[in-house]
């Protein structure tokens, strides 16, 4: 477990049930939705460790982006769930998760600016 860094440690949690919720997705969508998707999530743990080991400039361009993948990865969800690929629970469930990452983003956004 990564101490230093938890939004590191939640994240690799969340995109392990993401990856595992679209590799349950339909055939007809698993190269529109779930490539996306997945492409997203892991966009998002690369600009955490990017982050991680940047300079100050270079740290806020990746939690930015980072927090920007997030607002993506929920807009697919919603769209996901209105499509019924993902049931209440799963995107209640995912939703919560993005929001508490995002809120570790923006605090760490927020320290760096001090």
């Amino acid at each position: 477990m990564n101490e230093e860094l938890p939004v590191l440690d939640l994240w690799q949690k969340v995109v392990g049930e993401i990856l595992d919720r679209t590799g349950r997705f339909p055939k007809v969508v698993r190269f529109t939705f779930s490539s996306r998707i997945d492409n997203l999530a892991l966009d998002v743990l690369d600009d955490i460790v990017m982050a991680r080991f940047s300079s100050r400039g270079d740290k806020a361009r990746h939690l930015r982006h980072a927090d920007l993948s997030l607002s993506r990865l929920m807009a697919l969800f919603r769209l996901c769930h209105d499509r019924r690929l993902i049931g209440d629970g799963g995107y209640e469930h995912l939703s919560r998760r993005l929001v508490e990452v995002g809120a570790m983003l923006g605090g760490w956004r927020e320290s760096i600016r001090s």
